[in-house]
């Protein structure tokens, strides 16, 4: 860096950075306060007008207590005194006084913290340096996390764990909030490490003993870990003891506006931005950062939230962003287009590197090597036309369903969900203009796979946000269009029905699906006929669910039932999924009862005499 080059003024610790870096090249007093007096009037605020002796004097006090604090590399990393540097000698600013009547008495009163210099001197000492300072335990606790820091940009997470974990091995009570980026850097090097058990452990052991600032830090970590796993809930909770334990915590503010936009409750982010504001204002924050990301939350919180991350994020996941803009604008093909496309298909298979997902699966393997190579997004910023092509839709919708970030909430709200309704209008748009309704797409026949996959992750997309209606709507469409229903969707149908009390579309849909081993529609079936009054046909409806499958009245009719173990007494794998279904588990087993007794016993309860009507009638 050419300081004199600067069109605006260096900060402090971008000028404490290049002092560092002189001394350690030159090893020079004399000509280190050269290069101090003849840097500061090219890097000084033009609006402080400091006089020329003023900068001198201001020279002479930087460069004296730099040189003072610095620890040394070839000095043991002990610092150096000034050479020659005594009261009688003159003044180094050039006033010719004696520096005792003249910049002595305001040296003593001149402050520099020396963790400025000791993170300057880490950043510049070459990786040999590094070692033997750490080997000789110099470097300050709470700046071991600027190491580990360095360690991971270079990609070796596995030497951080070695480095913090000691800091956190005893009474975290002696720990203050200058060690929150240590604990920060060693939960990516975990995260890094793929070490899921041991991060959460340590996050939990932070929060429970450590002072009131790491706690809040653990617990926006834990809140952070639950919103990226889907569970809202504990997140929420999370949150609500980190701000517990830093109420003016500005991380605090972000996590709560990133919940809030996760889950789409942008007007509630907005109310709560203007609340942190004022808060952070009223706590002495009024020149924190993050009150220009709450100025933006208020116009749009989902474009704040990716704005915040852009530093963060895979340049090619903001390539694709543009281009799923653009598409967003695009009108919709005529309905002969398919023709037309048949030759850009044809180039997209040949750049695409990853295949389709296997059966209703919606990944595959080997899809971090469509993220190493852009030629495919290239192909997609030449020809917009690619929007128009359900094949080419549904390759992209796997791609960022399997990228790394894919869990970030931006992601799935302006990348993957205006891809998904894309591919419904185009759907929508073809089923329309054929003029003789829905034709029946077969699973089996490949060609027809892509239309409905795009259609079960635009089903889980509705049903994540919670928006049942348009939920409804795709499941509706997909058993429309897919009788046979590869996908089980039909289980999430019934109980959305029967959960709107809509009893009559469920007895329809039971009727597509007789003698069905889903849980979900065998029983619905009976929950339907009981609440229409048609007890007899309800009873015999039940006694047929009773023998496909027995299991299921024991775990509705009890309050309180343990949850399906293993031969070994473990809890069985999967019922913990807050995703899984009925139909993820084999007919007729415990664990599928358990599972229909989590996602239905609430709408059984609630219905007068049901449950004791099941009583009776399976006893």
């Amino acid at each position: 860096m050419n300081l004199h080059e600067q069109s605006a003024p260096l900060s402090m610790d971008q000028l404490i950075g290049a002092a560092v870096r002189h001394i350690l090249r030159h090893r020079d007093f004399d000509r280190f306060l050269d290069w101090v007096q003849q840097t500061l009037p090219a890097v000084a605020d033009p609006d402080d007008e400091l006089a020329a002796e003023d900068l001198r004097r201001l020279g002479v006090l930087l460069a004296v207590a730099i040189w003072r604090l610095l620890p040394r590399p070839e000095h043991g990393f002990r610092p150096m005194p000034v050479p020659r540097l005594v009261d009688a000698a003159p003044c180094p600013c050039g006033s010719g006084a004696r520096y005792g009547d003249c910049c002595g008495p305001d040296q003593q009163a001149f402050e520099l913290p020396a963790d400025l210099v000791w993170e300057a001197l880490l950043e510049a000492l070459s990786d040999a340096q590094l070692r033997r300072a750490l080997q000789a335990r110099v470097v300050p606790g709470p700046l071991l996390a600027r190491v580990a820091d360095r360690w991971l940009e270079a990609d070796h997470p596995g030497r951080v764990p070695a480095l913090l974990e000691p800091l956190f091995a005893g009474d975290l009570r002696r720990l203050d909030a200058r060690y929150e980026p240590a604990l920060d850097a060693l939960c990516d090097a975990y995260d890094a490490l793929d070490h899921h058990k041991k991060k959460p452990a340590f996050l939990r052991r932070v929060a429970e003993e450590g002072c009131a600032p790491l706690k809040s830090a653990a617990w926006q970590r834990l809140s952070t870990q639950s919103m990226d796993e889907g569970d809202f809930d504990t997140a929420f909770e999370a949150f609500r003891l980190a701000q517990r334990h830093g109420p003016d915590n500005p991380g605090t503010a972000l996590l709560e506006i990133t919940l809030l936009a996760a889950q789409h409750r942008d007007d509630h982010a907005r109310a709560r931005a203007l609340f942190w504001q004022h808060k952070l204002r009223r706590a002495g924050q009024a020149d924190s950062p993050v009150l220009l990301f709450l100025e933006q939350v208020r116009v749009d919180p989902q474009e704040a939230l990716v704005e915040s991350q852009l530093a963060f994020m895979d340049p090619l996941l903001l390539r694709l962003r543009e281009w799923v803009a653009d598409m967003a604008g695009r009108p919709l093909p005529p309905l002969d287009a398919a023709a037309s496309l048949h030759h850009l298909e044809q180039r997209w298979r040949a750049l695409y590197p990853v295949g389709k997902p296997l059966s209703t699966q919606l990944t595959v393997a080997g899809l971090d090597m469509a993220w190493q190579d852009d030629a495919w997004l290239r192909l997609l910023e030449q020809q917009p036309q690619a929007a128009d092509s359900l094949d080419v839709l549904d390759d992209v919708a796997t791609a960022i369903y399997g990228h790394p970030e894919s869990s970030l909430p931006w992601v799935a709200r302006v990348l993957y969900r205006p891809l998904l309704e894309r591919a419904m209008a185009l759907i929508r748009h073809s089923l329309t203009g054929s003029g003789s309704g829905p034709m029946p797409l077969c699973w089996q026949d490949a060609q027809h796979r892509a239309t409905l996959r795009l259609l079960f992750r635009l089903y889980l997309q509705y049903a994540e946000a919670a928006e049942q209606a348009q939920a409804a709507a795709v499941l509706e469409l997909l058993l429309e269009l897919n009788p046979a229903d590869n996908h089980g969707v039909r289980a999430e149908l019934m109980n959305h029905y029967l959960r709107r009390h809509e009893d009559e579309k469920a007895l329809a849909l039971a009727r597509q699906f007789p003698a069905d081993r889903l849980a979900d529609l065998a029983y619905g079936e009976v929950l339907a006929l009981y609440r229409l009054g048609r007890e007899e046909r309800a009873a015999r409806a039940l006694r047929d669910a009773v023998g496909r499958l027995p299991q299921i009245p024991r775990f509705l009719l009890r309050k309180r039932i343990k949850r399906p173990a293993r031969a070994d007494g473990r809890p069985s794998p999967g019922l913990d999924d807050q995703s899984a279904g009925t139909g993820d588990q084999p007919p007729g087993t415990e664990d599928q009862a358990w599972l229909y007794r989590q996602a239905m016993r609430d709408v059984w309860e609630e219905e007068p005499g049901l449950l004791a009507w099941m009583k009776r009638q399976t006893a």
